[in-house]
């Protein structure tokens, strides 16, 4: 199979696809590797090091595509790119449908064959390619919040450790998923008052059982959402539903309780955002201020340290690939039902159920192209 990995264009998406190992282990298997030219010079990676490994380096953005049976980037497509995609094509990369209907429709429209990282899920519900970017991004919005929540960024002039004889910063993490477990570790970590809101009791049980006295656990609900809006410095959302749209749970008439100058930082705005005054915003622009509150809503946040971010990706996504590459990509989902909760529009079809209901059309059991 030829595969390519474009250079990313998204704002301040420094990430690349594939590393120069990836590219000898597909290589190795008797694929033809395509890596536009400077893809992963931002990541440390030379055009020498993609050549030594057996890729191909293309300066041609349009022929890269062209030839590419499957394509393999870090984010979802914007729209220059829309056009560079061909009828038939893999797309085997981070796509977020549910929170993008333009996009969808581009790839159903295109008869795309698209894979999506956060939705390759294991048979004990882990999510083993959303994992890594979930663990950087949680200990990501803890730093975040921690700047934003500085004077000359229009945030309260709260320092989250505090210091001897002062009251600590106050962090309030919506959701105990992996996300809300790394922010949590690294707010315990600056000495933060910590508390985590999570609608599993099993769920708070084990963060209680990690991290002790050192946190609060709370159930998630209105009342408590309400009583950490008026009391928190700074809070992060974290929630994740598969392949589905965040829900609300702070909403604009919550910001009025909130402490003038506090911070919001949704995790979660790849998926639509946990926050109703939520809109995406990027590296250039990272905050916007309503009602004297800031919002940070990078939807691309471990874009920002793409060395670190990069390693974690591929060391996921690299297995699953193969498959697809060896496979074709129904076939891999016959062969592994990983890969086949991670289909989401083969064919021209929505086979992902979350998707297809975020944008009323059709939805098609996988089962049936299989």
């Amino acid at each position: 199979m030829i595969i390519a990995t474009p250079k990313e264009i998204k704002t301040h998406e420094y990430r690349v696809g594939l590393t120069p190992s990836c590219v000898k282990s597909f290589v190795a298997r008797g694929h033809t590797v395509l890596v536009e030219k400077d893809a992963g010079l931002n990541t440390s990676f030379s055009n020498e090091e993609y050549q030594d490994a057996g890729a191909t380096i293309l300066s041609d953005r349009q022929k890269l595509y062209d030839d590419a049976e499957m394509i393999i980037k870090v984010k979802e497509p914007i729209r220059p790119e829309y056009d560079l995609l061909h009828d038939g094509q893999i797309l085997y990369t981070y796509l977020h449908l549910a929170a993008n209907q333009e996009l969808t429709a581009v790839l159903l429209d295109k008869n795309i064959t698209a894979i999506a990282y956060e939705t390759i899920e294991t048979p004990v519900g882990a999510l083993p390619c959303l994992k890594p970017m979930s663990e950087i991004a949680g200990r990501l919005a803890v730093q975040e919040g921690a700047k934003y929540l500085e004077k000359p960024f229009g945030g309260r002039g709260i320092l989250l450790g505090g210091v001897p004889g002062i009251q600590r910063g106050k962090v309030a993490i919506l959701g105990g998923g992996v996300a809300g477990t790394n922010a949590c570790k690294i707010a315990v970590g600056i000495g933060a008052d910590v508390t985590i809101l999570d609608i599993s009791s099993d769920r708070l049980a084990y963060l209680d059982d990690i991290f002790g006295p050192r946190i609060n656990t709370l159930y998630s609900n209105d009342c408590n959402i309400e009583k950490i809006c008026a009391e928190s410095d700074v809070i992060i959302g974290t929630v994740l539903v598969h392949g589905a749209k965040a829900p609300r749970l702070i909403r604009k008439e919550h910001l009025a309780i909130m402490k003038q100058g506090a911070v919001l930082v949704d995790v979660s705005i790849d998926q639509g955002g946990c926050i109703e005054t939520s809109v995406p915003t990027t590296h250039d622009d990272p905050i916007y201020v309503i009602d004297d509150i800031v919002h940070y809503c990078v939807a691309n946040m471990p874009g920002a340290v793409a060395l670190s971010s990069t390693l974690a990706l591929t060391s996921t996504t690299l297995h699953y690939g193969l498959i697809i590459a060896e496979l074709g990509p129904l076939n891999a989902c016959k062969s592994s039902s990983d890969i086949a909760l991670g289909m989401n529009c083969p064919q021209g079809k929505c086979t992902y159920q979350g998707v297809a209901e975020s944008h009323d059309i059709p939805y098609t059991p996988l089962e049936t192209l299989l």
